[in-house]
């Protein structure tokens, strides 16, 4: 059922499903229906026009009944393609597998073989191989099969190429478990769908492959019916008499179409990425679905965030990845944002220029107040004139951000040129500066350099300058130094303070760690489930965290000179954000939580000068200093 609700999601797969399935049900049904003979000839009675009297769809040159031949003729045309299809899929998805699997010399024997096959027209092939064996469907059948087997064989080869080297392959290898063994548990459940996509896809050609045989008779042969051979036997007819023509190739484009139809559903039905939307292209910002009016700004900050609310709906789940966030920056201000993963942080970061992917991301509420203007649902063209230029992002992965194939100058340089009209040698010397500015070395050389040419830190510095290019307002780094080590991110840390301070620059960092926070930002605001749960001074919260999750999260965190301090993780994990529960979303973690935590929602409250926390029962013992 579940597969068919995905299929159902794509109409015309599901209109390719409909018309095949009543095509398939009259084949099958054909023996019973009162039909009149489809070989029973009468010269008197030929070229019948359609609707003629015992002749619904006319008669051809021999007067045999179109309709019955037609019937019959598509029974069997199935029947013959949907056979090649197995056939081929069974042998190439065989030799696919065993060449994947084994590598070395037999995968080089086997596919410079496959390879010799797909170097002849697969036309031409097929008729040397009816030429062969001579005319006749079941040779036909054969040849239509041989000339798919390497179609099937080369694909299943590269998906089993990359799942023989996987990890699960290695333990059942080290387990005892034989080759054919590994092949029929491991990787062949890994590969079937593949190969039924492939089949899906490849029927409807193998009927027309059979069709084409026929029609130049080498295929079905009088006085047996199919497709092919009905259209081959109208040709000559083809001016005087074109319902002859016109019924069966009617009926092949209807299979054909059908299929193919079907058989894109199915794929995206089968493939995980597909059906999760992974791999759809996404809006140029993404879909606003505000359910009420757009609250107005509190603060009059640079950047001000109100009650922001951001789902992803993946089919009938709705994942509530973040629910009504409240946030705040002045100009030459740095706000840490902090929290597990999962929590919302880079979400929220990703919703304020419509950055989020859509499908399947949806900003339902809430407005995002950038120098006076809500950025929720503004048109794209204003939004592109802001990305970049009056608000940068900094990513966690410089090397899935800068382009591999294009030196870093030239990125540096479209950075500037897409928002401010200056030549190229006047992008490039300004770029250059940038590098210099974020403290690259031999800055004129390294502009030619290849994104994998530079070290982790220095491509991440390359992101810090492309985010600098056009003098934004406003920064949001997205954990820009987690995958750095200690020296770089120190490096990092210190660009980025000094940057603010020359520029007075806004700076969002989002971050996993509290060490980070005490060092560059002046507030911090702790999220979780999405949502706010503490925010203050950065100096304050460390000191004298009042949520428990952020008490925790400190807890976490080993310190010199401690002593004897117990680092104590977090019991249990976040709960699933579309199934988020009533009341307190840390309650089930919490060793302070009460049946009112649980009862209802709980509002994020001033609890002293510029501290707000989201808690009944708020932390009163004081931490260490930070």
């Amino acid at each position: 059922m579940a597969f068919l609700k995905l299929l159902a999601r794509n109409r015309l797969a599901l209109g390719g499903l409909i018309v095949m399935g009543v095509v398939v049900f009259v084949a099958l049904i054909t023996p019973i229906l009162p039909l009149a003979d489809p070989d029973a000839t009468a010269t008197a009675d030929r070229f019948k026009p359609p609707f003629s009297e015992g002749a619904i769809l006319g008669t051809d040159h021999l007067g045999r009944d179109l309709l019955s031949r037609l019937l019959w003729g598509t029974r069997l045309s199935l029947a013959v393609g949907f056979a090649a299809a197995f056939i081929a899929a069974t042998l190439g998805a065989a030799i696919g597998i065993i060449a994947g699997f084994y590598g070395g010399r037999t995968d080089n024997v086997i596919m410079r073989g496959v390879d010799m096959l797909m170097a002849f027209p697969y036309i031409l092939l097929a008729l040397a191989i009816v030429a062969a064996l001579g005319p006749g469907l079941l040779n036909a059948l054969i040849a239509v099969a041989a000339v798919n087997v390497p179609f099937f064989a080369r694909n299943i080869r590269g998906i089993t190429v990359g799942i023989a080297h996987q990890e699960f392959v290695d333990a059942a290898r080290l387990a005892g478990m034989r080759n054919s063994e590994i092949i029929i548990r491991e990787v062949l459940p890994n590969v079937l769908p593949v190969i039924v996509i492939a089949m899906s896809t490849t029927i409807g050609w193998m009927i027309l492959e059979t069709a084409g045989l026929s029609f130049l008779g080498l295929g079905s042969q009088p006085p047996q019916a199919d497709l092919g051979s009905m259209l081959g036997e109208a040709r000559s007819a083809l001016i005087t008499n074109p319902h002859t023509s016109i019924v069966p190739g009617t009926m092949i484009l209807i299979i054909v179409m059908a299929i193919n139809l079907l058989g894109d559903g199915i794929r995206d039905a089968l493939d995980p990425r597909l059906k999760s939307g992974a791999l759809s292209r996404p809006m140029a910002a993404t879909q606003v679905e505000r359910r009420e009016n757009a609250p107005a700004a509190q603060t009059g900050a640079l950047l001000e965030i109100a009650d922001l609310r951001t789902e992803f709906r993946v089919r009938s789940r709705v994942y509530k990845a973040v629910g009504g966030v409240d946030l705040h920056v002045e100009q030459g201000e740095c706000l840490g944002i902090i929290g597990e993963s999962g929590s919302g942080k880079s979400v929220t970061a990703l919703s304020v220029m419509g950055l989020v992917a859509s499908p399947p991301g949806v900003i339902t509420g809430g407005a995002v107040h950038f120098d006076g203007t809500d950025l929720i649902g503004a048109p794209y063209r204003q939004l592109r004139s802001l990305r970049g230029r009056r608000v940068a992002y900094i990513f966690q992965d410089p090397l899935a951000t800068l382009h591999p194939l294009y030196r870093v100058g030239d990125q540096l340089v479209e950075a500037i040129q897409t928002h401010e009209s200056v030549s190229k040698s006047t992008a490039r010397a300004r770029a250059i500066d940038l590098l210099k500015s974020v403290r690259i070395p031999n800055a004129e050389n390294r502009i030619d350099s290849f994104p994998h040419e530079m070290s982790g830190g220095m491509r991440q510095r390359v992101g810090i300058a492309m985010a600098l290019a056009n003098d934004p307002d406003v920064i949001i780094a997205d954990e820009p130094t987690t995958a750095l080590d200690v020296t770089v991110q120190a490096q990092i840390l210190s660009v980025l303070s000094d940057l603010r301070r020359e520029r007075g620059l806004a700076i969002i960092f989002i971050t996993h760690d509290f060490g980070v926070v005490g060092q560059l930002c002046d507030r911090v605001a702790v999220m979780y489930a999405g949502r706010i749960v503490e925010e203050g001074p950065t100096g304050e919260v460390l000191r004298a965290p009042q949520h428990p999750y952020t008490s925790r999260l400190i807890d976490c965190v080993p310190t010199l000179g401690g002593g004897q301090r117990k680092l104590a993780a977090i019991p249990g994990l976040p709960p699933v954000v579309d199934r988020l529960p009533d009341g307190c979303a840390f309650a089930d973690r919490c060793d302070k939580a009460q049946d009112v935590c649980r009862a209802a929602d709980i509002a994020l409250g001033e609890t002293g000068e510029g501290r707000k926390t989201r808690c009944l029962f708020p932390e009163t013992t004081q931490k260490g200093a930070a």
